[in-house]
């Protein structure tokens, strides 16, 4: 599959696995995990320290894979996501990240948007392999629910995804 539909995201949980370690981003005040596009000729795993890296000033090495995520509808693309542990570096914020925190997995925070609870959920299983799954999360109704409960940050969200694919043509 080509990598231009594909992304990774990185999951960094403490050592007693209580927190989990999410980024707010810039552009749209949400609560994430720390993530994004497969750039052409990069592995996926160089792909998921590049962005870990960049998003939040972490050197990290992947632990493990958890799970492939395919998409249900055209609202998410293949995600990669990898359980990560820091080796180095330090918390910053730049052009992607507002703040960075860690949340105990009992209590994320209120604006955090799917698939993001769900994928922690499936890491926390540590399943002997990688998960296979859709992302049923993910659908035109909860975009419907989201853009009725918070509009400006849906319309915020569209509008950058859409000045992004301007760039990228």
């Amino acid at each position: 599959m080509a990598n231009h539909r594909q992304s990774v995201a990185g999951i960094i949980f403490t050592q007693d696995s209580s927190k989990v370690l999410l980024i707010k981003r810039m552009d749209v005040p949400v609560w994430v995990l720390p993530g994004g596009g497969v750039e052409p000729g990069e592995s996926l795993s160089q792909a998921v320290i590049r962005e870990l890296l960049e998003e939040t000033g972490f050197h990290v090495e992947i632990k493990r894979k958890v799970g492939e995520f395919h998409p249900k509808n055209k609202l998410t693309q293949l995600t990669h996501l990898y359980e990560c542990t820091i080796i180095g570096g330090s918390a910053m914020t730049g052009d992607e990240t507002a703040d960075i925190q860690y949340f105990p997995v009992s209590n994320l925070p209120r604006l955090m948007p799917p698939p993001y609870q769900e994928w922690i959920a499936d890491s926390l299983l540590h399943a002997d392999k990688p998960l296979i799954k859709t992302t049923h999360s993910v659908t035109y109704l909860t975009l419907i629910q989201k853009t009725l409960k918070h509009p400006l940050l849906v319309l915020k969200y569209f509008f950058n995804k859409w000045k992004r694919s301007l760039l990228s043509d």
